[in-house]
């Protein structure tokens, strides 16, 4: 196989769907397709089981995608260190976001960038629905989400900012006529699924199961990002709680926001491998550490 081939063939793993794979690699969809049969048939046996709506791997796919996906970090982040190496630069340190609130955010880059001037940060948003994926394979160092993080082979770092919570609603949802919402209100709608991107426990803090009453909060269509989850919104399929920015910085004619008489507020912050010895990771902890977290 050749680099871009495994490229084509990894991507592809991801997406799970040839005109996705396409448009982020800026191929024609006819050259990913073709790249994947020539695959196919240098291996011998099919990769992908497709058919006119489901793209998944077969058993020998998911082994060659988990035996090459190491191979292409590698060879990525050996590259990559070749250009850090000879930029003079100490190394990059990518991070992705799923928190909106940019400016208030910017302070952290900031002084991050002043503290270490020959580090190059990387500051980019991160859709929820693939975020741990995408961290776990490296591709992002750290991924600022909401705390605490549950799962075992990832870890956190300081509080960034701590915000109440809010419902986002259609104009028209029963809870739209109300000031403030219930938790139990939640338990007479559906919220959002993200089809196990988070481990149950991690989404439990910021998309909950259950109501403190006990009543089930029902998962309606399934989302991979912002713009999908105000789409599902405004339509009327979900009244979706989100963290308090998201009524300052996603301001749509077809949305309105209620506050939740509970006091239900969530903490944001860095999440990165445990096992990723990141100089960047350590700078950037002590920089948070040092500007301490906002209240919003």
């Amino acid at each position: 196989m050749e680099l871009r081939e495994i490229e084509i063939f990894l991507t592809l793993t991801e997406e799970l769907h040839f005109g996705r794979t396409a448009q982020r690699l800026h191929l024609s969809q006819a050259a990913v397709s073709q790249s994947i049969k020539k695959q196919e048939r240098s291996i011998g046996a099919p990769l992908f089981h497709r058919t006119s709506r489901v793209v998944r791997l077969t058993p020998i796919g998911e082994r060659l995608r988990d035996d090459l996906r190491p191979l292409l970090r590698a060879i990525t982040d050996s590259t990559e260190r070749a250009r850090v190496a000879a930029s003079g630069r100490s190394g990059v340190l990518r991070v992705g976001t799923a928190a909106g609130n940019t400016l208030e955010l910017r302070p952290y880059w900031d002084a991050f960038r002043a503290a270490h001037p020959t580090w190059d940060l990387r500051v980019r948003y991160q859709p929820f629905s693939n975020a741990m994926a995408v961290l776990r394979q490296g591709d992002i160092d750290v991924y600022v989400g909401w705390l605490p993080i549950t799962e075992p082979d990832l870890t956190s770092g300081p509080v960034m900012f701590t915000e109440p919570m809010v419902v986002a609603l259609a104009l028209d949802h029963d809870l739209a006529r109300a000031d403030a919402v219930s938790l139990e209100d939640l338990a007479a709608f559906e919220v959002i699924d993200t089809a196990g991107a988070f481990a149950d426990e991690y989404m439990d803090v910021f998309n909950p199961f259950q109501t403190p009453g006990g009543r089930t909060i029902t998962r309606g269509p399934v989302i991979a990002d912002l713009e999908q989850a105000f789409s599902a919104t405004a339509n009327g399929e979900v009244a979706q709680p989100l963290g308090g920015h998201a009524a300052r910085y996603y301001r749509r004619p077809d949305l309105t926001y209620r506050p939740f008489r509970q006091d239900w507020r969530i903490s944001w912050g860095p999440i990165w491998r445990a096992d990723n010895d990141n100089a960047g990771i350590r700078n950037l902890t002590t920089v948070l550490s040092d500007l301490g977290p906002r209240e919003l």
